[in-house]
């Protein structure tokens, strides 16, 4: 007989995004249409857009951690605290050496040490007024530390640094942790403070790839002819996975169980995508859920508005789902809040998996005129549509350098 691996299932989801601060009204939000994208003041560059979150970080932190710490580690003690919540799990009697903490990011600590410098400057750069809080601040580890600390937990707590794949990657690796027995319980997710420095508004002004629009809302519009880049967003998705087993032997629920995965690199440019390799990528990811195209019911595409790109990717779409996948919907996420980076693909992948109850599809935003290059079979554009059936989710986050992942997401069935 034949090694069979655990199951790994989703029994918890804790959000912040640009429209919503629980699972429910996010939803809501991408079902009604309404965007979270405004007018954000950037130092050194004036009014720019944004996508910024509203939580309270107070609810689960003192006011001095909050000073102390970062946005990114406020955004992920807030996402895990309520992803841990809405588990339902006895999380005091739980072994605190068996839970792991596995978050994907991408900018962190640029961040704080760009304001860091902007603080000194008032003060002739004296170097007396750096805060001695920066090293913690600016580790790679931060976010999933900051979670450490403020829930006492000790197991493995670190991030996942895979530019705007980290999101679906800190899933993929929580899920290969308990499969190997690492640990028994794992929050896992993505999370971004990208917002707070000017940095990477500048970087993607230089590029020509910073969205404009007189009307904030209607900013972000993958696949829209006119879309002219991206809509820079904060905020973070985090989950709770385990093993199918302990979470029924304590009567979880169940949102959805991880199905497959793959992570490659295209190994060819800087910041071009290269298509092949994502519908490489594709095709592996639905080899190691033993799904087929055809089989998926939901696409949430990467799509970031860039022109260039979202060729790119449809194209790489279109020669997997091109073809045979009638019960197949694509979507997108972004145009509701903007660019998440390595939050993108959790949230993403959250604002998805209700469809699994109420057989609805959220769709892509602002696609007033669709661009040719860029059209697609089961493309859902403004409006919601109904479903069939929705079984098999699978969400595409691709990263600079190259870094591209596809996560897959199966309706559990015992």
């Amino acid at each position: 007989m034949s090694y069979q691996p655990p199951r790994i299932v989703i029994t918890g989801i804790g959000l912040t995004a640009p429209n919503g601060n629980t699972l429910s009204e996010y939803r809501q939000n991408l079902l009604d249409g309404v965007s979270g994208v405004q007018k954000f003041d950037v130092r050194y560059m004036g009014q720019s857009l944004a996508g910024v979150c509203d939580f309270d970080p107070l609810k689960y932190q003192k006011r001095k951690a909050v000073r102390v710490g970062t946005r990114a580690g406020s955004i992920s003690i807030y996402c895990a605290r309520e992803a841990v919540a809405d588990s339902q799990v006895d999380f005091d009697a739980f072994d605190k050496d068996r839970i792991g903490i596995y978050i994907g990011t991408t900018e962190h600590g640029n961040v704080e040490t760009e304001n860091e410098i902007y603080a000194i400057s008032k003060f002739d750069y004296d170097t007396k007024y750096w805060s001695h809080y920066h090293n913690p601040r600016t580790v790679a580890n931060n976010p999933a530390g900051e979670i450490s600390l403020n829930m006492g937990i000790t197991g493995p707590a670190y991030a996942i640094g895979a530019a705007c794949a980290a999101g679906n990657l800190g899933l993929i690796h929580a899920a290969q942790m308990l499969r190997l027995g690492e640990v028994d319980f794992a929050i896992c997710g993505g999370v971004s403070e990208s917002i707070h420095t000017f940095g990477i508004y500048a970087g993607f002004k230089s590029q020509g790839a910073l969205a404009t629009h007189k009307h904030p809302a209607k900013a972000s519009r993958p696949f829209d002819k006119d879309r002219n880049g991206i809509v820079i967003a904060e905020g973070g998705a985090l989950y709770t996975l385990e093993r199918l087993e302990d979470a029924q032997k304590r009567g979880a629920k169940i949102y959805g169980e991880i199905g497959g995965y793959c992570v490659n690199s295209d190994a060819s440019d800087y910041v071009l995508p290269n298509p092949t390799r994502q519908a490489e990528c594709v095709r592996k990811a639905l080899k190691s859920a033993g799904l087929k195209a055809s089989d998926i019911h939901i696409v949430n595409t990467h799509a970031t508005a860039t022109p260039q790109g979202d060729i790119q990717e449809c194209g790489a779409l279109r020669e997997v789902f091109g073809e045979g996948c009638p019960d197949t919907h694509i979507n997108n996420t972004k145009s509701f809040i903007g660019h998440a980076m390595g939050a993108a693909g959790a949230l993403e992948l959250a604002g998805n998996l209700p469809s699994f109850e109420d057989l609805t599809v959220h769709p892509t935003i602002n696609v007033d005129n669709l661009d040719p290059q860029c059209a697609l079979p089961g493309l859902v554009l403004n409006k919601p549509v109904k479903a069939a059936k929705v079984d098999a989710i699978l969400n595409n986050s691709f990263g600079m350098l190259g870094i591209n992942s596809t996560l897959i997401v199966k309706r559990f069935t015992a």
